[in-house]
This record gives structure tokens, sequence and C-alpha cells, in this order.
């Protein structure tokens, strides 16, 4: 997606060969219009998937996710990584590693959100190492739902996280895949090599 790929290019911010901040647009403040085009994006490359339900992960998947949801016309569920005074019982939850914050967390979200009749798709700001995806699948799997495929806005092509998902046969459709960050500098998979 070029205005993703463009936003990327002028207001990331490569803090290592492994880190990119998007804080400015993504993931602490929120480019309202961009969100929108992404969320119109992953409506039409999942229009055939026949799609009841959006599965994201507090709190960067959230934007995306509603955008997806309102053009889609189906409602977004998100996965909580804190218990709350509301979130007791009747849970599907899995345990997700996030390797950016180094930290583990246990994802939750109400039985009564998602059915087992529910086709569901995954959305999520990054895929790297892919632990936050198969959590969400975890969850899904729990509920007895179909899985309808992974929607990601930033794809880091260089780590496994996408191989091992596209391994099992799940769809994934990236909006960036990024295949380098060596040097300070952001490069992209081409067209082509995405196939």
């Amino acid at each position: 997606m070029k205005s993703l790929e463009s936003t990327i290019l002028n207001e990331g911010k490569v803090l290592s060969e492994t880190v990119l901040k998007v804080d400015s647009f993504l993931n602490h403040q929120i480019d309202p219009k961009l969100m929108k085009e992404m969320g119109e994006e992953f409506a039409a490359r999942f229009a055939d998937a026949g799609v009841t339900k959006i599965l994201t992960l507090e709190s960067s998947g959230i934007a995306p996710s509603v955008m997806a949801g309102l053009t889609m016309g189906v409602p977004v569920v998100f996965a909580r990584k804190r218990k709350s005074l509301t979130l007791l019982n009747n849970l599907y939850s899995a345990e997700v590693h996030s390797f950016t914050k180094k930290e583990t967390n246990e994802i939750s979200i109400s039985s009564d959100y998602i059915k087992r009749d529910d086709v569901v798709l995954v959305i999520d700001d990054f895929l790297a190492n892919g632990q936050a995806v198969l959590g969400l699948m975890d969850i899904i799997e729990q509920s007895g739902a179909a899985l309808a495929g992974v929607g990601i806005v930033i794809e880091k092509g260089f780590q496994d996280g996408g191989k091992m998902v596209r391994d099992k046969n799940i769809r994934v459709e990236s909006l960036a895949i990024i295949d380098s960050l060596a040097d300070g500098k952001v490069t992209f998979r081409k067209e082509e090599a995405k196939k």
C-alpha cells in the first residue's frame, strides 16, 4: 500500500535493525485518514472471505480494525492484555510474548463475542515473530469459529513470524512488508516478491 509505505518512510524512525518506531501515525498518535485507507484496503482484500467479526489485540490494532469493521459492516472485538473487573468469567485466553516490550501477557476476550458460527479476520499492527497472531488464532480455535485470515499493517519480512503463519496455510495480507532496517534505512519488499 503506497500511502502507508510513504508514511513509514516520511515519519517512521528506525531505532535498530529490528525496531521501527511508528508512534506518529499508528502506535501513539493515530492518523485517521491513513487508518480509513487501511481499513478500506483490508476490506477489499478480504471481501470474498465471508468475515463476520474482526479480532485484534489492544491497543495498536484497534484503529485499523475499527476502520476495516466500519467498511465491512462487522463488529470488532479486541483481546485485552489486562484483566478488568468486568471481564472475569467465560473467557477465551492465550499467552502472548512481546519481544519489543520483553514481557508475556495473558490476553482474553469474553466468549459472548465470538461464536462457533463466526468467520473471524485477525488484524494487527505488526507481524514480527508471530506471537500475537498465534495467540489470537488460539482464541479463535477455542471458540470453534473459522479463521478467515490475518491482516497486518506492517510485516517485518526479515523475521520469521510471517513465514511461520503462512506455513500453517493461513492467508496473510500485509499492507507493507519490510525486508530490512539495516543502516537506519527502511527497505520494502518489492510487489512481485510479495506473492
